[in-house]
């Protein structure tokens, strides 16, 4: 009966893609089952059939009988005399009460072929994030000083936005909370003495707990108009690499970049050159330093970007630095764009190696930004790295109108730096500050002393760029996190008394902020005191405030809500529905929507469903 199921199925198989010269192959083939007992019959399924590609040429599913006639005494049987016809349907029948009683286990084990029909395998997630836990809560009589860099980064807003478009969460390493609020321009005041840029400080209830309080610190960059910025020196580093052949990486990223292209064509700026190095198993000068006066030639160049071959990142790195130096401006914006995946595969390829290159780069005076596309093999812990090494900013494109976005509106702040290493410095008053905890910024913290250090690098801040940090306090008489120690309550009580007697009950904190003009490796201080009797309640906040409050309390719920208590998405829309103001662009108004998306994929805990 064996022999006979062979020959049935495969009569069945090459008559279905019209293969008729292999019927007459059958009758060997069974004599060849005569001697070799143990070969395994291949069995009907209703998905797949596993075959030999290299005897027939496309799987066929749910084979249904040829409408033609089918002689089946072409067929050379083995035996004297042909099969009958009643054995034939017999072995059919058989075949399939094989498959329904079990061989599903064989056929599963069995390698996966080709679908002629539209269904391949997904690729394996590879994309790299870099692990971050939430800032702790820290006692203000035991550690008083908090530093840290200044992140003006968007990348993560973007990427989340990109995975709750795609129907799922992200990653909680993918969400850093100070890149969502900072994705936002906020309506804070323009700087009046002549420093770079201006400081508010503003304190208001914490939403998610009634007992603690925000203190917000908003930074506002003086802006320069476009065509007033310095003369551009800038180098498209673009990968065109094999891993870049879908459309939301190479198409995506010529379109953005002849945004950019033809913005500072619009906007007169014939003193900008414009380079272009490509990168994939080998690197190549596509475009030699060109003036924006030859616009379409640029175009053309950025069209004629075709993706291929290997990833040899680090040797794009190094022609672009190079290509760099030659068009190097005195005084000028000197910039390497950096359009990538980061899935760099041949030559320099260790995360530190790459990020130490850039960090001993950036001593030319020639910054690098970094532009991220795409998924599944994205890694985007490599990006955000080297463009901090490299400082520049990181963003993350996800469709044309994020291109738009960052090359476009926000051109002046992507090329233009106004402040180098900006640093904040706060001193938490034990007196009138019994804990606090810095929202996010978890892989920007400093040391204690490296706020003084000028050698030790921290972000930059572009033209007209806002940036947010955002401190949960508790105030002494409420109730905190920490529990007092047993034996060491005297040391702490002594803190505490040592402040009272300077004099300052007041005063909830003092910020410090250094940083260096563009040209300068000194840096300059500056600082400012808040007091305690400028808290206000939520409903009388500003709207800047209430947004980013709302952003914030978002961004803790993705990363899992840790600090949130009982605070949900529900109310996150609600707070920043009430607090949209202009809203120019419509990003808030989008905020919205991946807030109900995000409460939409979130499993509810037993307390909502009640």
């Amino acid at each position: 009966m064996k022999k006979i199921s062979i020959a049935a199925l495969l009569i069945r198989l090459l008559a279905a893609i019209g293969l008729a010269a292999g019927l007459a192959a059958c009758g060997s083939i069974k004599q060849e089952d005569a001697g070799a007992q143990q070969v395994t019959p291949p069995v009907e399924q209703t998905t797949t059939i596993p075959v030999d590609a290299s005897r027939v040429p496309e799987a066929v599913t749910n084979v249904q009988p040829s409408a033609s006639p089918v002689r089946t005494d072409a067929v050379k049987p083995a035996a004297p005399a042909p099969a009958p016809a009643p054995a034939l349907a017999d072995a059919r029948r058989m075949a399939k009460e094989s498959e329904r009683a079990g061989m599903q286990a064989k056929i599963a084990a069995a390698p996966m072929p080709f679908s002629p029909h539209g269904y391949e395998p997904q690729p394996q997630e590879r994309e790299k994030y870099k692990a971050l836990s939430d800032n702790p809560v820290h006692l203000a009589a035991e550690t008083p000083v908090s530093t840290f860099s200044i992140d003006v980064d968007t990348g993560s807003y973007s990427n989340v936005r990109r995975f709750l478009n795609q129907g799922r969460l992200p990653p909680s390493d993918a969400v850093r909370v100070e890149e969502l609020v900072n994705y936002f321009p906020y309506d804070y005041a323009l700087p009046q003495d002549g420093r770079p840029f201006a400081v508010h400080t503003e304190l208001s209830a914490a939403p998610w707990s009634a007992d603690k309080v925000l203190m917000r610190i908003g930074i506002k960059g003086q802006d320069i108009a476009k065509q007033n910025l310095p003369p551009a020196n800038l180098v498209f580093l673009v990968d065109v690499s094999g891993s870049m052949n879908s459309n939301d990486k190479l198409p995506l990223l010529r379109s953005s970049l002849k945004l950019l292209v033809n913005e500072m064509s619009e906007q007169r700026r014939e003193q900008d050159h414009i380079t272009l190095v490509t990168y994939a198993g080998t690197t190549a000068v596509t475009l030699p330093p060109t003036s924006l006066k030859e616009r379409g030639r640029i175009l053309a160049a950025i069209d004629g970007l075709n993706a291929n071959g290997s990833t040899n990142g680090a040797s794009g790195i190094a022609l672009a630095y190079q290509m760099a130096q030659q068009g190097f401006i005195k005084g000028g914006i000197n910039r390497i764009l950096l359009a990538t995946d980061g899935d760099f595969n041949v030559g320099i390829t260790s995360f530190e190696q790459l990020k130490n290159m850039v960090e001993e780069k950036r001593k030319s005076g020639v910054s690098l930004s970094t532009l991220g596309f795409g998924t599944g093999n994205y890694n985007e812990q490599l990006m955000e790295q080297l463009a901090d090494a490299g400082d520049g900013a990181y963003s993350y494109i996800d469709n044309l109108m994020e291109g738009h976005k960052v090359l476009v509106n926000e051109m002046t702040s992507s090329l233009a730096t106004i402040a180098r290493d900006v640093k904040i410095q706060v001193e938490f008053n034990p007196a009138t500050v019994k804990e606090y905890r810095l929202v996010g910024y978890e892989n920007r913290l400093l040391a204690r002393e490296d706020f003084n250090n000028d050698k030790v690098d921290a972000g930059d801040i572009g033209a007209g760029h806002t940036v947010t940090a955002l401190y949960e306090l508790t105030l002494n008489g409420q109730q905190g996190l920490v529990d007092p120690l047993r034996y060491g309550v005297s040391g702490a009580a002594a803190a505490v008394a040592d402040r009272k007697a300077v004099g300052i009950p007041g005063e909830l904190a003092h910020i410090k902020l250094r940083y260096k003009q563009p040209d300068l490796q000194t840096s300059t201080l500056m600082d400012t005191v808040v007091r305690r009797d400028a808290v206000r309640p939520l409903k009388e906040a500003s709207n800047e405030f209430r947004f980013a409050t709302a952003v914030a309390g978002y961004g803790q719920l993705l990363r899992g809500g840790k600090y949130a208590g009982q605070w949900s998405y529900a109310d996150a829309r609600t707070l920043a529905a009430s607090s949209i103001g202009a809203d120019r662009y419509g990003y808030r108004g989008e905020f919205l929507r991946l807030v109900d998306l995000a409460q939409a994929l979130s499993t509810r805990t037993v307390a909502a469903r009640e």
